[in-house]
């Protein structure tokens, strides 16, 4: 970390987490953030769902929710970047305020209430994205005062579909009320049939995710991997934010919301590797949750992911963690004697299940 990033993240440290979110936005669009740019290697670069990547590591849905720092953000050394979540229309969210850092734990708790400008203006910006090698998907979500949140689903997809890579249905957010009601086995079949339709009514046929919460039985897990197979969908995202407070220091620990950063790595890590399990390879599997360094990102290709994503970490290193974890996985798998990501994913199941 240079001086001068230290020396901002000081800075934004010393104001309301969401007021220093909104800044770090606007600091990106204005150019004041430096950028590696494009970051590969052979070992690196890989597939997921199809969708070519430089390096497997990604953005998570959350950080840029209305796609207005797409052009900066795609020179940040990301291999894919995720926007979102977007509704039908737009929402405030839950009342503020409602984003916490829990520093002593690493980590973050947040009751945003997917809160954004709603589909229409996101697709307006992302149809104007600049063209490049990093893939763009969106993250939707569903309106909170919605009569049929599924059908919301399907309709951010219809708006925004024609322009990006790929899509994901996020129905383990825990800050919209009944949301992760939409994971049970009935729920979860007709509202990914939906989404399915609907991308049958698009210019190309994206890959389409499903975003799980890490609060999740066994039984839960195994009837998802039956669903997402049975449905077609292009692979899973392990996981979103935990309700668990175990462990935790800070003194804003027992907020409401969702928990993310370090005390979810384990968690997700092995509701990544159940998965794994479950599905045996054929689904794409995308490892999310406390991710903090190389090493963590090799933990969860090892315990089954195809590509990884990061948020929460970069509220405590900024954005040149991104190059420092690409460049470190690239060692790792150098040590380890892999040619290739591919050969690394899954071979360190076991010890996580």
């Amino acid at each position: 970390m240079s001086l001068t990033e230290r020396a901002g993240l000081a800075l934004l440290h010393r104001v309301d987490p969401e007021t220093a979110h909104g800044l770090s936005l606007q600091a990106l669009r204005c150019g004041l953030v430096p950028l590696p740019g494009v970051i590969t290697s052979p070992r690196l670069a890989c597939t997921l769902a199809g969708l070519a990547l430089s390096n497997p590591i990604g953005l998570a849905a959350g950080f840029d929710k209305n796609a207005v720092a797409l052009a900066p953000l795609m020179r940040a050394g990301f291999g894919f970047l995720e926007v979102g979540a977007a509704t039908p229309r737009p929402q405030d969210g839950n009342a503020k305020p409602r984003l916490f850092r829990l520093t002593e734990d690493r980590a973050a708790i947040n009751r945003f209430g997917f809160n954004n400008e709603g589909a229409a203006a996101i697709a307006a910006r992302l149809a104007l994205r600049p063209p490049g090698p990093v893939p763009v998907g969106l993250n939707l979500g569903a309106n909170k005062d919605s009569p049929d949140r599924a059908a919301d689903f399907a309709a951010v997809l219809a708006a925004c579909g024609p322009h990006v890579d790929f899509a994901t249905v996020n129905v383990s957010s825990p800050n919209t009320e009944k949301l992760r009601d939409l994971q049970g086995r009935a729920a979860l079949t007709a509202l990914l049939s939906g989404v399915m339709d609907t991308r049958a009514r698009l210019p190309r046929a994206i890959p389409i995710f499903l975003k799980i919460a890490p609060d999740l039985h066994d039984d839960d897990l195994a009837d998802i991997a039956e669903v997402a197979l049975a449905t077609g969908i292009s692979g899973i995202i392990a996981t979103n934010t935990t309700l668990s407070r175990e462990g935790l220091k800070s003194a804003d620990r027992d907020e409401k919301g969702g928990l993310s950063g370090a005390p979810l790595f384990e968690k997700s890590t092995r509701v990544l590797a159940r998965l794994s399990q479950l599905t045996d390879g054929a689904l794409p599997l995308v490892g999310v949750g406390g991710i903090g360094n190389a090493e963590q990102a090799y933990a969860k290709i090892r315990a089954g992911a195809c590509a990884v994503q990061i948020y929460t970490a970069m509220v405590y290193e900024g954005l040149s963690l991104i190059p420092k974890i690409a460049q470190g996985l690239d060692a790792l798998l150098a040590r380890d004697g892999h040619a290739t990501l591919s050969a690394a994913i899954g071979t360190d199941r076991a010890s996580w299940l």
